[in-house]
């Protein structure tokens, strides 16, 4: 009698072999194919994978496997949206480094998403909260400030008094800050604007 099918062991077994072999490692910029840039939002490193990423990351890898299976070369790289008041208020709740905090929480959750077997070129992996990311982007701002594209004024916003931070309209829940559930004041604040 056949044994039955065992996906732990099936998964584990597959994945091995697609990251020794870097299958999913986009190719050479000079590749002749039609080329597939395949980029879902980055993820606060929470430290904890949810159903919500389970879902937007399972769309970008179908439409990753979709275009190399239709011969595209694809690229489908992951990052991590890991800067910011949020990571900072998190990490003193818990009186720990921010910096490490993050750190950790990535470790966790790129093993959370390996184990699901996406068709991610973790070769081209980033942080925000890394000087190699954050340093390119100041830079393109100052370029930005340097061409007059940039001016600061005041105007209103969502201010989270729990969190004390900005919140995007779809971060505010029935008057209420979606992670910390307080009140949601407006406020003005200088700010810059692109």
């Amino acid at each position: 009698m056949a044994s039955r099918f065992n996906p732990f062991k099936a998964d584990g077994h597959w994945q091995k072999i697609w990251e020794e072999q870097a299958v999913f490692k986009a190719p050479p910029a000079t590749d002749p194919r039609p080329k597939s840039y395949i980029l879902e939002m980055f993820p606060y490193p929470s430290g904890r994978i949810h159903m919500g990423h389970v879902r937007n990351y399972t769309m970008g890898d179908v439409l990753a496997r979709y275009k190399a299976m239709t011969g595209h070369a694809v690229l489908h790289p992951m990052g991590w949206d890991s800067f910011g008041m949020p990571a900072e208020n998190a990490a003193m709740e818990k009186k720990v480094h921010p910096g490490a905090w993050t750190r950790q929480n990535i470790e966790a959750m790129k093993k959370q998403l390996k184990r699901l077997g996406l068709a991610i070129d973790w070769s081209r992996e980033l942080s925000t909260c890394e000087p190699d990311y954050y340093g390119h982007e100041q830079a393109l701002f100052l370029d930005f400030y340097k061409a007059g594209l940039v001016y600061r004024k005041e105007s209103e916003v969502n201010w989270d008094p729990v969190d004390m931070t900005v919140l995007a309209n779809e971060q505010v829940i029935d008057g209420r800050g979606w992670r910390s559930g307080a009140l949601v004041e407006r406020k003005k604040l200088n700010q810059w604007f692109l």
